[in-house]
């Protein structure tokens, strides 16, 4: 533990925030966390991540629930309209779940307990770290004396501030953290939505298990992507028969559209600009897009979007930060905070790893501040753009897989 620790906050506490939160923890210091949502538990949307090399460095490293993080993906392949087969590749990838990671996560910084794993032992070294739900950041300020000033409101509606020696923003790609900072970086509509959803491995047709199960399938049609894997199921399963089958299912609607405008508006009738969450979702909406599906999808993928049930959609957008370090380096963002990458890259998770390894490195003296900005504005900039060259090429250019 350092002489003297430092006092840490994070902004946001999803996956982001747990990665630099561990990793201050593990250095010796006292982090807290400051999660806006209102419950103590953030709750899955149901969401399949794939676990790129820089998440699995990170568990491999800090993760000691020793917990299996991933169902393989053996087989990367293409389906023309009618389901078969048209190109193939031996590409082992590892295909893991938002709710897993999430609480595999908070068992190594807070010590959640649940059904996804046993929590780990503490070591000697570790600092403090706490997890406080429902405190909004509205305000962050240079004291001066080598500290920053965070205002926040807390749970009951308590406005306080907090001298700190680091801050960290990981708020996601609508990072509040940077609309204080950066003010004129706005989050961009592309011109499309990803449908999301997940069935029970065992609920599938032995065609589409042939399909998806432990494989990475894809199918292109003008404007039109769905792709899906198999991920945990229930609590983290990694048992054959319990685990999910994952897609998601790319289509295009412009941003001034009554479409639109019509998809992003719940059973409620209130207007979502990024995610409509799951069990919002309208009957007619819903049943309108298992008709499509029907008439426009490879069996196999048509199946498993009439099998869902619990369906949700994100819209797909663009933003990336000029800069990621504030204040002579004391305020830093990570992950979608800096650059809200299209999912096609399969690398938000990715990202978010990458930039707390690289914070350890900087807090270690591996690397200083200019290297650390270096390292992680590349990595932002480098995996934005290819997301955006990826999201036109398949919805608005012609994909050479295309059927």
């Amino acid at each position: 533990m350092p002489a003297k620790p430092l006092q840490v906050v994070v902004v946001g506490g999803s996956l982001g925030g747990l990665f630099a939160g561990i990793v201050f923890k593990r250095l010796g210091h006292a982090v807290r966390i400051f999660e806006r949502n209102p419950t103590p538990l953030l709750h899955d949307q149901g969401a399949g991540i794939v676990a790129g090399g820089d998440a699995q460095a990170f568990f491999s490293k800090y993760d000691r629930t020793r917990h299996p993080i991933a169902v393989p993906s053996k087989l990367r392949h293409y389906l023309d309209k009618d389901g078969n087969q048209i190109h193939r590749e031996h590409t082992t990838q590892q295909m893991t779940s938002w709710d897993l990671l999430y609480h595999l996560l908070r068992a190594n910084f807070d010590g959640v307990q649940s059904e996804y794993c046993e929590l780990p032992p503490s070591a000697s070294g570790d600092g403090s770290g706490s997890y406080e739900y429902g405190h909004l950041v509205h305000g962050v300020r240079d004291r001066g004396d080598g500290k920053v000033e965070v205002d926040f409101e807390d749970r009951a509606g308590n406005k306080s501030s907090q001298s700190v020696d680091m801050l960290i923003g990981s708020d996601g790609a609508s990072s509040t953290l940077r609309k204080i900072l950066l003010p004129d970086v706005k989050r961009e509509y592309a011109g499309y939505v990803a449908w999301r959803g997940t069935v029970p491995e065992n609920e599938v047709s032995k065609a589409a298990k042939e399909a998806f199960v432990e494989k990475f399938a894809f199918y292109h049609s003008e404007g039109v992507q769905i792709l899906s894997y198999t991920i945990p199921g229930k609590h983290g399963s990694l048992e054959v028969g319990k685990r999910l089958v994952n897609y998601v299912w790319y289509c295009n609607y412009p941003q001034d559209s009554d479409e639109y405008k019509e998809l992003m508006t719940d059973s409620d009738g209130h207007h979502h600009h990024t995610t409509l969450p799951v069990g919002k979702m309208r009957n007619e909406i819903w049943e309108q897009q298992k008709e499509y599906a029907r008439r426009i999808l490879p069996p196999q993928f048509a199946e498993i979007v009439e099998k869902t049930k619990q369906p949700f959609i994100q819209a797909i957008t663009d933003v990336l930060s000029p800069r990621n370090s504030f204040f002579d380096g004391k305020v830093l963002l990570i992950g979608d905070a800096v650059a809200g990458f299209r999912p096609h890259t399969a690398a938000s998770t990715s990202q978010a790893a990458f930039d707390a390894l690289m914070l350890d490195e900087l807090m270690s003296g591996k690397i200083d501040n200019d290297e650390w900005q270096e390292k992680t504005m590349g990595y932002a900039r480098e995996i934005q753009r290819r997301g955006v060259e990826m999201g036109q090429r398949s919805q608005f250019g012609h994909h050479p897989l295309s059927r």
